[in-house]
């Protein structure tokens, strides 16, 4: 049994339809790659695991009561000395 897709739960799991994934995070949920949508069964498939992927981050975002207007931007990566030179 596959464990169902939870967003911002942990900063590890990530979900994948076809060539289209959606990876876990808990300040963020990042979704990218292409999913082909069919006109047949697999196609019907497909489109309700994307559903129901979106439905779950929806309900989480809905369910936060203290969700900013706007996430602050990640901190700026800083370069440090090699400590093996």
């Amino acid at each position: 049994m596959t464990k169902k897709f939870q967003p911002f739960s942990d900063d590890s799991a990530s979900l994948s339809i076809g060539e289209f994934t959606i990876e876990n995070g808990t300040d963020k949920v990042a979704v990218y790659g292409s999913l082909d949508v069919t006109r047949d069964k697999s196609g019907l498939k497909k489109a309700k695991a994307l559903k129901s992927a979106v439905d779950a981050i929806v309900k989480a975002l809905e369910q936060d009561k203290e969700l900013p207007d706007e996430s602050s931007p990640a901190e700026a990566p800083q370069q440090v000395k090699n400590p093996f030179a």
